[in-house]
């Protein structure tokens, strides 16, 4: 049994810290243990070239892996990833959410070519052509937990990024702490033991993951447990699952209910990721056509005839 722990904060700083804290537990629990400083690595953003998907050579829609064909340390990491059965991430809060090293993750990692229902689309597709298709690590379930550390009340919606990251290869969250007003946490015996339980949390649940269930503070979606939604006038939508339901308030807390029906369609579930995938192809076929068209063309020469970027000098 691996756990890995991934800080996305300042070397040697708090977060470091605080990743090595849980580690210690899971080491205690008897995990191997390992530790990454995302900013020893050299990541770059995602370019939305689709090499990925549809590329005849790296394309999962060709039967291939869905490798990216940008030249960074993602590779490397990904194999840590694969290798480890348990995975911490412990991050620093940003205007809210995470920082951007986690965004280029969310990018690279979080974007359809890892996602479990694209992933099993293509293994379908390479079985037909009798090709080897995506790695079968990819659809490996891992326990995986959050801590987040802020310097203020700011801290809304970082538990939102992070759980839509890791819906996306279905990996089971183990705990979701959210630490505000703890720039001095080193200082704080409470919240460093908590912490040291989320290793030793996360140690057990990747010993026996098909028994795995989260452990963290119970939110208000009954199914992801998150605590935040995009309210429409008559329908609030989950954030990071994407139920849709009411919400209501009962006994002075807040609830939130949806019919069953929703069930098949959670971002989270397999059902609901086939069907994503589905309204994708729909929507990518019909593109497809209008991009041959001479109608397409012409408009798209318009706005390249208008105007051209400013560059800086070089």
């Amino acid at each position: 049994m691996k756990v890995l722990a991934i800080s996305a904060g300042t070397k040697n700083g708090t977060n470091d810290s605080m990743a090595k804290e849980a580690l210690m537990g899971a080491k205690e629990s008897g995990a191997d243990v390992e530790f990454i400083n995302l900013f020893d690595l050299n990541l770059k953003p995602c370019t939305g070239c689709l090499a990925c998907m549809t590329g005849p050579s790296t394309g999962l829609m060709a039967g291939e892996a869905g490798d990216c064909i940008i030249k960074d340390d993602l590779p490397w990491l990904e194999d840590k990833l694969h290798e480890a059965d348990g995975i911490l991430w412990v991050i620093p809060i940003f205007e809210k959410g995470a920082p951007a090293i986690i965004h280029i993750l969310q990018d690279r990692l979080g974007g359809p070519s890892h996602d479990t229902g694209t992933n099993k689309v293509g293994q379908m597709i390479a079985g037909k052509m009798g090709k080897a298709g995506p790695n079968p690590r990819k659809f490996d379930i891992k326990a995986t937990s959050v801590i987040a550390i802020g310097g203020s009340d700011w801290g809304t919606r970082i538990s939102v990024v992070m759980n839509t990251m890791l819906m996306v290869p279905m990996w089971k969250v183990i705990d979701d702490k959210v630490y505000q007003w703890s720039k001095s946490i080193l200082f704080e015996p409470e919240k460093i033991a908590e912490i040291r339980q989320v290793g030793i949390n996360l140690a057990r649940a990747a010993a026996d993951i098909d028994n795995a269930e989260y452990m963290g503070e119970l939110g208000i979606c009954g199914n992801c447990h998150s605590r935040n939604f995009f309210i429409r006038d008559n329908e609030a939508e989950c954030e990071v699952c994407g139920a849709k339901g009411e919400l209501g308030l009962v006994d002075g807390k807040y609830t939130f209910t949806f019919p069953e029906s929703e069930i098949e369609n959670f971002h989270n579930k397999l059902p609901g990721k086939m069907k994503h995938m589905d309204d994708i192809y729909q929507m990518e076929t019909k593109f497809m056509e209008q991009l041959q068209s001479d109608e397409y063309k012409a408009m798209k020469q318009k706005y390249i005839d208008f105007i051209s970027g400013s560059r800086p000098c070089v």
